[in-house]
């Protein structure tokens, strides 16, 4: 048995990355039944501001005939509006109403209440180098997934 091979290193990575990351995804509440792909849009548009639904949809990895059925549904659900691009008068951005803020700032909230009451049960010493392994590596993870990204800073 030699040194494992540097990709075999970034894989377990890789690995560990997900599996934490789909513990939680699959953890936390929501009475909010929606799916991944709305809340992720949701997200988007509020951090991102207003776009176009083909720019939408090539962000969020799915066909622009899906993201305009999820568009209509939001908008029908009062939580995306359309308006007009004021730099090409032939297409609309999709934007974030204060209704589809306050549905993310509700659910954040939720989700930070659930987890905040386990990491309570946490001894201090852990809840210390789950902090400190957070705070390191959430800047990394974000460069990593997100190059150039708005929220790398």
């Amino acid at each position: 048995m030699g040194t494992p091979h540097p990709d075999e290193d970034l894989g377990e990575m890789a690995s560990t990355l997900i599996e934490v990351s789909a513990m939680l995804v699959r953890q936390l509440p929501s009475r909010q039944q929606m799916s991944l792909t709305t809340i992720s849009t949701l997200g988007r548009l509020d951090r991102e501001g207003p776009q176009r639904l083909t720019a939408l949809a090539a962000a969020e990895g799915v066909a622009q005939p899906s993201m305009t059925q999820l568009v209509h549904k939001l908008e029908a659900g009062g939580l995306v509006a359309r308006r007009p691009d004021p730099q090409d008068g032939r297409g609309c951005l999709v934007e974030v109403t204060a209704a589809g803020r306050r549905i993310l700032t509700e659910r954040r909230r939720e989700r930070r209440d659930w987890l905040a009451e386990r990491l309570a049960a946490l001894s201090d010493r852990e809840r210390g180098e789950l902090d400190a392994a957070m705070r390191t590596a959430l800047p990394i993870v974000r460069r990593a997934v997100w190059p150039g990204d708005m929220l790398d800073k």
